[in-house]
């Protein structure tokens, strides 16, 4: 009998696969754990609980205490947030922190504006001017508090001094509550500018020469460029700028306090958030009331860094 061949189809499936001389099958290393990512970002989560969580968590349970005089706390809910919210001096806290912040935006164009020129091609002296502008962000609150209030006095006042020289009449610019708030803002700015101006300049410099050269092919003039290439270009960073300078506004306190002081008239036009927090705290040692003025803070800013977020989507633009 003769025998029938199987079918080349079956003696394949019988055959082992020939493995590629090429291709190795990759081995899981043994040491490879998900542990060793905790190792390395443990610190930082460590510290940022500690820090920044477990404050927040204690500063929400006081505000549902009272303090009592000799130390300790009574439970009494939601009473300081009821108190909080029919204290009239909130709405005037609330209109000055608002004002301030609106004030201190306006660094924002303004340092775009001196970045750019100091991005300018064959600019001399570049360092030189980059060092000036950032030595503000340097030196102590204390200091810069001091000077500007040698600046602003209303009898021997170099900003009275200068305006009277060009016959325009000056005034106590820090006592007079029209113009406290104001005057204080034109500090945050100026404090401020330089870090705003560094971080512009890194944005710029990232910009392509291409884009520029094509630009200037095309017959664009440079208002025209730093409209429609350098602003849109440079929108990731504006957008940067204009989150943490809202949150530093909406936390103003320092200038406030070591410009004006307590007894200063002005006080009730530029009483911010943080100084009713401090008013509470520290002077009439109410610890309750403080803390739910300042998770009423951390509420505002959170709840303008997410509308902030949401509208950088119509306007910010990554490449």
């Amino acid at each position: 009998m003769t025998a029938v061949a199987s079918p080349p189809r079956a003696q394949a499936e019988r055959m082992p696969e020939a493995k590629s001389p090429g291709i190795r099958r990759r081995r899981r290393n043994p040491g490879a754990s998900p542990w060793w990512a905790l190792v390395f970002i443990g610190p930082t989560a460590l510290g940022i609980a500690v820090f920044y969580l477990w404050p927040t968590v204690r500063t929400l349970i006081i505000s549902f205490t009272k303090s009592g005089p000799f130390g300790g706390a009574e439970w009494v809910g939601i009473e300081n947030y009821v108190r909080l919210f029919q204290d009239p001096e909130l709405i005037g806290a609330l209109r000055n922190t608002a004002l301030y912040t609106v004030i201190a935006l306006i660094g924002i164009p303004l340092a775009v504006g001196i970045a750019a020129l100091l991005n300018t091609a064959g600019l001399k002296g570049r360092s030189a001017y980059r060092t000036l502008y950032f030595i503000p962000v340097v030196t102590m609150p204390a200091a810069i508090a001091l000077v500007w209030r040698m600046i602003y006095n209303g009898d021997y006042g170099v900003l009275n001094a200068a305006l009277g020289s060009v016959g325009i009449e000056g005034r106590s610019w820090l006592t007079d509550p029209n113009t406290a708030l104001v005057a204080i803002a034109v500090v945050g700015i100026w404090a401020g500018l330089g870090t705003n101006i560094v971080i512009f300049l890194a944005g710029l410099q990232g910009i392509p020469d291409t884009i520029m050269e094509a630009a200037d092919l095309d017959g664009a003039g440079p208002v025209r460029k730093f409209f429609s290439i350098t602003i849109p270009l440079l929108s990731p960073s504006i957008f940067f700028v204009s989150v943490i300078s809202v949150i530093g506004a909406l936390q103003v306190f320092d200038l406030i306090y070591m410009m004006l002081g307590r007894s200063n008239p002005a006080m009730p036009n530029t009483r911010t958030v943080v100084y009713l927090f401090y008013e509470a705290g520290f002077l009439d040692n109410d610890r309750g009331y403080a803390a739910a003025v300042a998770f009423l803070l951390l509420v505002i800013i959170l709840v303008l860094t997410v509308v902030q977020f949401r509208l950088q989507k119509k306007w910010v633009h990554y490449e």
